[in-house]
């Protein structure tokens, strides 16, 4: 068990507290607003938390990150427009539900649903990171490079219908963390004979500029569109009359949220593919299939389920093995860096008081969640009449401010706005932006490990066949990329007539 007494106690200061709740009051609103997602929102928060401590920075992004992953159902409901992606699936049924005069219904059934979610995923996280930390402390180099290779095939993978594109930008990465100096001898590389690329490309204004600046230019079509909100009551008794139905649909809710956690765990996945597999297999083992996307309360339950019950799911490969489950968890890895902490199995024995301050908060920010969410459901539903003209250009300062802020550097916003236009870029050709930025992160590590896997073999790769670990993990690598060349191959047979 790693609830260090520390970081418990750090949490439950009151004003810890109190950051938290305004952390879970603001991602719930920003969830809520369409086209701002739980990224975007960790995002604007990274640089904010440089000027905090450690502790106290990460339970804020862990509240930001919980909120804004429930918020998505209020337009979701009202709207039809998914707040966030791991709200998809929950427009199919509880938009539905809210035309025929029952807003107040789905919106009891999507927020108690992400309550238990967030619960299950949290008990997911105390089980299963302790015992995962001390497997990943057997890694060596040959393990490391290994599972590095193993989580780009797996972001490859998904990249439905665009395998070589996310094989192309899982490069394109990779040679981007090459640029500057190599920290293992020191020589320049590509830096085309300019000071500035020599410290190579910050991890962060990448990050912020690849899933905020392509968010917003992608949503600048949509800002003229006319937008009818449903109107919505929530009161008490209708979450507690939900609440008590809710043993109707207790199998549902279990299987969705393993879904959940089981996608979450997975690197670069998360609750943006949750919410849509658990949805689907409630509708396949359901005995009425055909009333999904006509209201069918299960639809909502396996969706908001999933996609919080992913977030516990998310969080586990972050903190034992310094991989990021999502878009998200990538944010938060530039939080570590920007406070000189490398996550993996080392943080459980060097910083147990901030493994403690992850699943502490996560467990106080799930109550809070419910709370706000049954108290000021109505303040949600008015953040959903904010313009995005305004919004937008206020996000776009504050994405500047930020990265400016993190080395007291231009460079850093010309990095930001050069790697938004990209990523706009790369959105609009089909280019998947996860693979490129996973392999930004990931890169150096699997060049230094690559290296020392190397000289511990005698200048040879022979070794590896005297590693089990990492053969299983290259091993699976390459199924996947199998498995998703032969479901390219077959669905492209379907097509041909």
């Amino acid at each position: 068990m790693f609830l260090d007494l520390d970081g418990t106690l750090f949490v439950l200061h009151p004003l810890t507290m109190l950051i938290m709740l305004a952390g879970v009051f603001g991602g719930l609103i920003i969830g809520a607003i369409p086209g701002l997602t739980s990224a975007m929102a960790v995002a604007l928060l990274v640089p904010v938390t440089y000027g905090m401590d450690a502790k106290l920075g990460l339970a804020l992004l862990v509240s930001v990150y919980l909120g804004a992953i429930s918020g998505g159902l209020v337009s979701a409901t009202l709207l039809n427009i998914p707040g966030t992606p791991s709200a998809v699936a929950t427009t199919f049924d509880a938009y539905p539900m809210a035309k025929r005069g029952e807003a107040g219904k789905a919106l009891a059934y999507g927020v108690f649903a992400s309550f238990c979610g967030s619960i299950l995923g949290f008990f997911a996280l105390i089980s299963l990171a302790p015992a995962l930390g001390r497997f990943a402390l057997r890694f060596g180099p040959y393990e490391y490079f290994a599972l590095v290779v193993f989580t780009l095939t797996c972001i490859i993978s998904i990249a439905r219908g665009a395998l070589v594109k996310g094989f192309i930008s899982a490069c394109l990465g990779l040679f981007l963390s090459t640029v500057g100096l190599s920290s293992t001898d020191g020589l320049p590389r590509f830096t085309f004979g300019t000071n500035w690329l020599q410290s190579g490309f910050s991890v962060m204004p990448v990050l912020i500029g690849m899933f905020a600046v392509s968010q917003i230019l992608d949503d600048l079509q949509s800002l003229k569109k006319p937008v009818k909100i449903l109107s919505g009551t929530f009161t008490l008794g209708e979450f507690l009359r939900v609440a008590i139905n809710f043993k109707n649909s207790l199998w549902n809710m279990v299987r969705s949220a393993l879904i959940g956690i089981g996608i979450g765990i997975l690197p670069g996945t998360g609750s943006g593919l949750s919410n849509i597999v658990a949805y689907s297999q409630a509708k396949y083992a359901s005995k009425n299939p055909e009333s999904f996307g006509t209201g069918n309360p299960n639809g909502i339950i396996a969706s908001e389920t999933a996609n919080n019950a992913s977030v516990g799911g998310a969080l586990i490969p972050l903190m034992t093995l310094g991989i990021p489950g999502d878009a998200t968890t990538m944010m938060m890895i530039g939080a570590f860096m920007i406070h000189g902490i490398q996550p993996g199995p080392l943080l459980i024995r060097d910083h147990p008081d901030l493994m403690a301050v992850v699943v502490v908060s996560y467990l106080v920010s799930t109550m809070y969640m419910l709370l706000i969410q049954m108290g000021f459901i109505r303040v949600l539903i008015k953040a959903l009449a904010v313009p995005q003209a305004i919004l937008y250009p206020v996000i776009i300062v504050l994405c500047v401010m930020g990265c400016y802020a993190l080395n007291s550097n231009m460079v850093d916003v010309w990095v930001f706005f050069g790697m938004g236009l990209l990523g706009f870029f790369m959105k609009w050709t089909g280019f998947p932006l996860l693979p490129l930025v996973l392999g930004l992160i990931l890169g150096g590590m699997a060049e230094s490990e690559f290296r020392g896997s190397y000289a511990l073999g005698g200048d040879s790769l022979a070794g590896y066949l005297d590693r089990p670990i990492a053969l299983i993990f290259l091993a699976v690598a390459v199924l996947s990329v199998a498995t998703a060349l032969y479901s390219a191959r077959q669905a492209k047979k379907k097509t041909v007539p």
